[in-house]
Order: structure tokens, then C-alpha cells, then sequence
């Protein structure tokens, strides 16, 4: 797909509330699923669905990495059956992020430096992808330091729990952001439990 009409696809479905498939790596077997919030003229912003249904956080990607953008499929069908059990039995959004972006807009606004902004004011852990690692490796951590061209990351890594690590991220190589979800929650507590670190009940 060329970058206009991947362009036109996200549109379309932030404008008629579609589930879409964003496909942002080499391999078409990972692919992100959300609603579409908000696109500004470098990310697309993304409510998460997981594959049981449930929104599972927001996800900001870089519009010149999405090589693919799909609606109206099988996958997406069964998805939007899973969400109407999840909100039947009421796990749909277990970390209230629909309240959330009622009170938070997004439109009009720089969606990168506004999700990190908001991660590092509030002492959020955030995942993030890089141009240099895409679809190896993700930075799991909180953001030590955030300037107007890059960051300091301080992250974990589950395989190795000796430290945490520093990692300096150019904000221009940043291909994906995760914020806000289960896995932000799970970097929580293990950051709590294994190396004492205080959210401060956020």
C-alpha cells in the first residue's frame, strides 16, 4: 500500500470507528488491532485490542512504518465478538482507558511527545520500539529524562533481573509506543518488587 492510501485507511476508520490491522513489522504474522484515536503527520494513535477482546492500552506507531493497514477481516470479526463478550462479562477496559480519553484529547496535538510527556510526568513505565531493533526487541522501562530530541530510558529485562539498564533513545528512532496497559502494569510491579522502586500509588 502507498503512504496515502494507508493514510486514507486509518482515516476512514477513525472516522466510521472500525477495528483496523496495522502492520508495522517485516513479518505480517505481528500486527497491531485498535481503534484508531488520532493521527497527526508522523503517528497514528491507537486504542489496543488484544486478542481476548480487550482493550489492552494506547499504542502510537510511525504512519512511514506501516507498510499495511486492513478492516472488515475474518480476524477482526471474531475480535469484535470477543469485545462484546468482554463487555458482556465486564473485563472489556479493565484499566478505564475510555474515561481516560474522554478527559485527554488527542486531536491537533503532537502525538509522540504528548504520550511521552505524559509518561515521565506521572512516572509511567512505557515500552518502546526502535527503527534499529523493530520486531527483535522493545525497551521496557520508565523514562529517567525526556528533551526535545531524545531520552533516557531506564528499563529492565526479564531475562536478566541482575540490574536495570540505561538506555539513550533519539525521539526520530522511535518506531512504536506502548502506554498505559497490561504490559506497563506488569513492568510496575516487577520494577516495585524487584528493584524497590516507588510509583508513588499512580
Amino acid at each position: 500500500m502507498s503512504s496515502s492510501e494507508i493514510k486514507e485507511q486509518l482515516i476512514m476508520a477513525q472516522q466510521q470507528g472500525n477495528l483496523v490491522e496495522v502492520y508495522n513489522f517485516d513479518d505480517d504474522d505481528i500486527f497491531n488491532v485498535g481503534f484508531v484515536i488520532a493521527i497527526d503527520p508522523l503517528f497514528v494513535l491507537l486504542l489496543g485490542i488484544d486478542w481476548d477482546g480487550k482493550i489492552n492500552g494506547l499504542t502510537a506507531i510511525r504512519l512511514t512504518s506501516i507498510h499495511k493497514v486492513q478492516a472488515y477481516t475474518d480476524y477482526l470479526t471474531t475480535v469484535s465478538i470477543k469485545c462484546k463478550v468482554a463487555e458482556d462479562h465486564h473485563y472489556f477496559d479493565i484499566w478505564h482507558l475510555q474515561e481516560f480519553l474522554r478527559h485527554h484529547d488527542y486531536q491537533n496535538k503532537n502525538i509522540l511527545r504528548t504520550l511521552l510527556t505524559d509518561s515521565f510526568e506521572n512516572k509511567l513505565p512505557v515500552v518502546i520500539g526502535t527503527d534499529k531493533y523493530k520486531g527483535e526487541d522493545d525497551f521496557e522501562g520508565l523514562i529517567n529524562n525526556l528533551s526535545e530530541i531524545k531520552l533516557d530510558l531506564h528499563y529492565i529485562n526479564e531475562h536478566d533481573l541482575s540490574s536495570m539498564w540505561d538506555y539513550e533513545i533519539l525521539l526520530v528512532k522511535i518506531d512504536y509506543l506502548r502506554v498505559r496497559g497490561t504490559q506497563m502494569m506488569q513492568i510496575k510491579q516487577i520494577m516495585q518488587n524487584v528493584f524497590g522502586v516507588n510509583f508513588d500509588n499512580n
